[in-house]
C-alpha cells in the first residue's frame, strides 16, 4: 500500500515559486504519456535531419588533438582555422568519433567513469548500437578498448543509459527487449587498445535485469550504498508499475531481481538515490529518491521496497517537462538544483527567451520542497544533464555544449544571484552563427562525465563522438 505524506503549499515567498501539482492537467498531458511522446517526436524529428543532412555520419569527424583553449577558441590545427571550437577555461585534450570508437551508427546519448583499484580510469560511452568502453589515459587521451554491443534481441536505439554501480555499468535502453545489462568493468584492465575486443551481449555480462514489462526502460539510477538499482521510465504506462521507480536488488549481479516498485506518482523520467543525510531528521538513514517525473519533483521513501513512501510532490512556475537534477551534497541534502528540457522549446517560464534555466531547490523540508531560485545561462540553447562535484555543477547542454558552473554560494544565497558560470567548451560549431549564436534544438551534447579525480572530462555529443577536455583554472 501506499503512503502520500504531502504535497507541497503554495509560495511563501516572493522568491519561491513552487506550486501544487494541477492533477487535471497531469492527467490530461503528462500521466497520459502525450508530453512525453510529442518531446520524442520532436527529437526523433532532428535526429533524422540530422540523419539525412550526414551530420550523423560519424567517419566524418577526425581525431582531434590537444588544443589549447586561447581568444575563446580552441583551435586543433594551427593551419585550420575552420576546425575551432568556442570555449572558457577548457583545453580539449582529445577527441574520438562514434565511428572510432567502434559504433556502426554513431548517435551518442549517455555516458558513465570508473575508476579501478590501481587509479586507472575508463568511460563506457553510449551508443545507438551498444557501449563503447576506452580508457582515459595519463595524458588525456581516449585508448578505445572495446565494446559491449546491444543486446541482441534489441534493435539500435539512440536512448540509451549507463550509470556506475561499484566496478559494473548497468546499461538500459528505450528498445524493446533489449533489458537491462550489467557489465563487470573489471574485464577492461587487460585489454590492449592495439586490440580491441568485441564482447557478446548476451554472454559476457555479468547479468541481464529481465523484469521489465517489454524489455524497455528510460533510465537507470544507481544506489552501491543500498545495495539497489532501479529503472525507471519502463514502458508501458499502464504496467502495475507506471513507469515509476523500479527497484533492482544487485546483491547478487549476475541474478538481479525487483522487490517491488513505485508508482504512485506514475512516471519518472530521472532520479537519484541516496541515503539521507540532511537536516529533516524524520528521514534520516532512510533511502530517499529525488525523482524528475516530467511536471514536478517527486521524492520518494524506497527503504521499503514493498511499501514505498511518496513523500512529498511539488511542481513549478514554467513547468514544461522537469527532467533531471542532482542534490549539492550527498552528505547534507539540504539544495538541489534541477532543469527542464522543454521550457526553453516550450518558451514558458523565466527560460521564455530560450536561455537554459537551472532551478534551485530548498529540501532541509523532504515533505515541503521550496523553489527558491534559479541561474539562468547566458547561451541560447536547451539544457539536458548535470552532476555536481564538490563547488561545480558540470552540465551538457546540447547545442551550446558543455558548461561548469559554480554553485557554492547556493546555501548562503538559494536565489541564484551568486552562481556563476566558469568554464564552458562548445561541441557544436554549425550553430555559432545563428542569430542568438545558438539553436533551440537537440543537437551536440548529451551528457558527460566530470567526475574523475584526474580532472578529464569526457563528454559525449550526439552527432561526433567523445571529447576529453580539462579545466584550465578553477581557482
Amino acid at each position: 500500500m501506499y503512503r502520500l505524506a504531502t504535497f507541497a503549499a503554495l509560495a511563501g515567498s516572493v522568491l519561491c515559486k513552487e506550486k501544487p501539482k494541477d492533477f487535471s492537467i497531469a492527467a490530461d498531458k503528462y500521466d497520459s504519456g502525450t508530453m512525453h511522446m510529442e518531446i520524442m517526436a520532436t527529437k526523433r524529428g532532428t535526429f533524422q535531419r540530422q540523419r539525412d543532412s550526414g551530420a550523423m555520419n560519424s567517419e566524418q569527424y577526425i581525431e582531434l588533438p590537444f588544443a589549447n583553449c586561447r581568444d575563446g577558441k580552441a583551435q586543433p590545427f594551427r593551419n585550420n582555422a575552420t576546425l575551432a571550437f568556442r570555449c572558457n577555461n577548457l583545453n580539449l585534450h582529445h577527441f574520438l568519433s562514434h565511428a572510432a570508437l567502434g559504433s556502426a551508427t554513431g548517435e551518442g546519448s549517455s555516458s558513465w567513469g570508473w575508476t579501478s583499484d590501481d587509479g586507472r580510469e575508463f568511460i563506457a560511452i553510449a551508443q545507438a548500437d551498444g557501449a563503447a568502453f576506452a580508457q582515459v589515459t595519463t595524458a588525456g587521451k581516449l585508448e578505445y578498448l572495446g565494446r559491449l554491443p546491444k543486446t541482441s534481441a534489441a534493435e539500435p536505439e539512440i536512448w540509451r543509459e549507463i550509470r556506475g554501480y561499484n566496478n559494473y555499468m548497468i546499461i538500459g535502453s528505450e528498445a524493446e527487449k533489449h533489458n537491462i545489462q550489467i557489465f563487470d568493468m573489471t574485464k577492461l584492465l587487460d585489454l590492449d587498445n592495439r586490440n580491441p575486443v568485441t564482447f557478446n551481449p548476451d554472454t559476457d555480462v555479468t547479468g541481464i535485469f529481465t523484469d521489465l514489462p517489454i524489455g524497455r526502460t528510460h533510465n537507470v539510477v544507481a544506489n552501491p550504498a543500498s545495495g539497489f538499482a532501479y529503472s525507471v521510465g519502463a514502458a508501458p504506462r499502464t504496467d502495475k508499475c507506471r513507469s515509476g521507480l523500479i527497484a533492482i536488488d544487485m546483491s547478487d549481479p549476475a541474478h538481479p531481481t525487483s522487490p517491488g516498485c513505485a508508482a504512485i506518482d506514475g512516471y519518472v523520467h530521472d532520479a537519484q538515490c541516496l541515503m539521507y543525510k540532511g537536516p529533516d531528521a524524520k528521514y534520516a538513514g532512510r533511502e530517499i529518491c529525488y525523482g524528475y517525473n516530467e511536471d514536478s519533483l517527486s521524492i520518494y521513501d524506497m527503504s521499503d521496497k514493498l511499501d514505498p513512501h511518496l513523500v512529498s510532490v511539488t511542481s513549478y512556475d514554467g513547468a514544461a517537462y522537469t527532467h533531471q537534477g542532482w542534490v549539492l551534497d550527498p552528505d547534507w541534502q539540504e539544495y538541489l538544483i534541477m532543469d527542464d528540457e522543454y521550457d526553453e522549446f516550450d518558451r514558458v517560464g523565466p527560460a521564455a527567451d530560450g536561455h537554459p534555466v537551472t532551478y534551485i531547490w530548498d529540501i532541509s523540508e523532504l515533505e515541503r520542497p521550496r523553489q527558491t531560485g534559479y541561474y539562468k545561462s547566458t547561451a541560447y540553447s536547451v539544457d539536458h544533464n548535470q552532476y555536481i562535484a564538490g563547488k561545480y555543477a558540470y552540465q551538457s547542454n546540447y547545442g551550446s555544449g558543455f558548461r561548469i558552473l559554480d554553485v557554492s554560494s547556493i546555501p548562503a544565497d538559494p536565489t541564484g544571484a551568486g552562481v556563476k558560470e566558469v568554464a564552458f567548451f562548445d561541441v557544436y560549431p554549425e550553430d555559432d552563427a545563428e542569430p542568438n549564436g545558438g539553436v533551440i534544438d537537440f543537437v551536440g551534447t548529451w551528457s558527460s562525465y566530470a567526475l574523475f579525480e584526474s580532472g578529464f572530462i569526457v563528454v559525449n555529443t550526439i552527432e561526433r563522438g567523445a571529447f576529453v577536455l580539462k579545466v584550465q583554472s578553477l581557482g
